[in-house]
């Protein structure tokens, strides 16, 4: 079983993945054994195209995706031995080598025939939760006592070992720039539909904690700052800081990142309130100030 993210440097996209899995279920179900063959990027520990042995195997399939290049040109000669049939796929120029060298093709879409629905609609897949992730990269408040990028690749590289619908979100607003939110109402209404927020940023603890969204919070200054005071202000036990002397060892610790984590889509820690909600004094204070009250 082969579709364009066993070809190449393996790019695979979420249609081609599920298209693959959806013809191995169909061929499961039938008792036909196959394997996948997937490029390095995706699973690197996987069967590839180089390292199998055609001989082996009766049929080739390939799943997803245009038929043209060189590529699948390759995989004809390659697999010359094997009956080749293309399934789920673009046929653009029916007399393309890349076309006329399967033995069947059952196409998705062709110049000659009525479309058919895409492989990818068929498999259902499981929900994971959703994580709303607000680094603070690029900020250069407390510099001297902050550590290098460490923190952000340690977070984030752990962040990647978990299923989860990672969502990278910027606090930043900026109406002439469709990456970026344009007002604080957008971020909000984004933030108000995770499952969590994990976030170095203090707007990211803050904006999280307000629209009752859990957040893990990272507090990237040794020995803690300003994020680490706010998750005190609203008595939030999610907060891990990175010690003041980190030099030649590990700035966050991955037991502790995953106990708050937990605890963090737990119902305990999904439903809990924030202790002390929000107050307004300091804007009472502030008014006493400049004599408005």
């Amino acid at each position: 079983m082969t579709g364009w993210p066993s070809l190449g440097n393996g790019e695979a996209t979420a249609g081609d993945v599920l298209a693959m899995e959806a013809v191995r279920r169909g061929l499961a179900d039938a008792d036909v054994e196959c394997d996948l063959a997937w490029g390095p990027v995706l699973r690197p520990d996987g069967p590839d195209l180089d390292g199998a042995d055609p001989g082996r195997y009766t049929h080739l399939v390939f799943a997803c995706g245009p038929l043209h290049g060189r590529q699948i040109e390759e995989l004809h000669r390659r697999y010359g031995g094997c009956v080749r049939v293309a399934v789920g796929v673009s046929v653009t120029d029916p007399d393309d080598p890349a076309v006329t060298g399967f033995d069947a093709v059952l196409a998705r879409d062709t110049p000659a025939e009525a479309p058919r629905h895409d492989l990818a609609a068929l498999p259902m897949t499981p929900s994971t939760p959703v994580v709303g992730v607000v680094l603070a990269s690029g900020r250069r408040e407390d510099v001297e006592r902050r550590p290098d990028d460490r923190v952000e690749r340690e977070l984030t590289e752990w962040l990647a070992g978990h299923e989860c619908a990672r969502l990278p979100l910027d606090t930043r607003l900026d109406p002439h720039d469709w990456r970026l939110f344009g007002t604080a109402a957008e971020l909000e209404s984004v933030l108000r539909r995770l499952d969590l927020v994990v976030t170095t940023r203090l707007d990211g603890l803050v904006l999280a904690l307000k629209n009752g969204v859990p957040a893990l919070a990272v507090d990237p200054v040794g020995g803690g700052a300003k994020v680490a005071a706010q998750a005190r202000a609203w008595s939030w036990p999610a907060i891990v800081t990175v010690p003041e002397d980190a030099s030649g060892r590990r700035l966050l610790d991955p037991d502790e990142l995953e106990h708050w984590w937990e605890w963090a889509l737990s119902p305990e820690g999904a439903g809990r309130p924030s202790a002390l909600p929000p107050s307004d004094a300091v804007i009472g204070e502030l008014l006493d100030v400049i004599g408005a009250r």
